[in-house]
């Protein structure tokens, strides 16, 4: 029996480039791959793009509603030997489901790299079912990604240079030129976002 693995950090953790990764060793290895991605994340469209450079091409980019165990997909989840998904936060309840499933049923590796809290810190929806059924959750090393060198755990969200308490759940940076997200320690976080938006 597989695993289904929860790889989450903070914002700029490496996460995309990780995976991207993970899916050349695998390659090189021999092993048939399936990487996917919501298409919630609009942003390069088709592709994972790293922040250091690194591409690679997805082989499913499932819409919102779409169903993994399915006709369309079978075959592809037959052949393959592991699933990669990434920006997994953005994931149904129910995909999220049908992924431990696969991992359970036909015997899959399936590793899902994500943030685990949106820029309010309430989990995603994907997130926190993959919180719930994962067999395995990780975080990963993020070490000096807030700007006063601490463990960045919090995603604030700064819309027009300024930080931000409201606003849609969604909100890609890079697509929406005005928005950008900045990495936070729980301190940080309190100081420059939490505080002054619940007064």
């Amino acid at each position: 029996m597989k695993n289904l693995i929860f790889y989450y950090s903070a914002m700029k953790g490496a996460k995309s480039m990780l995976l991207i990764q993970r899916a050349y060793n695998y390659n090189e290895n021999g092993k048939k791959i399936l990487v996917m991605k919501p298409a919630k994340d609009t942003k390069d469209d088709h592709y994972l793009i790293s922040r250091n450079g690194s591409k690679r091409e997805v082989d499913v980019l499932l819409g919102e509603k779409e169903r993994l165990i399915s006709e369309q997909y079978i075959d592809k989840l037959l052949e393959t030997d592991v699933i990669l998904v990434d920006e997994a936060q953005f994931l149904s309840s129910l995909q999220v489901e049908e992924l431990w499933k696969i991992s359970k049923a036909y015997d899959k590796d399936v590793m899902c790299y994500g943030l685990r809290t949106n820029f309010k810190g309430e989990l995603f929806e994907g997130s926190k079912r993959l919180m719930e059924l994962s067999d395995s959750i990780r975080e990963l090393d993020t070490i000096n990604l807030c700007l006063c060198g601490n463990q960045a755990q919090f995603n604030a969200r700064l819309e027009n240079g300024n930080f931000t308490y409201e606003g849609e759940e969604v909100a890609i940076d890079g697509a929406n030129q005005q928005i950008e997200y900045q990495p936070l320690c729980g301190r940080c976080y309190l100081q420059k976002v939490f505080v002054k938006m619940r007064r």
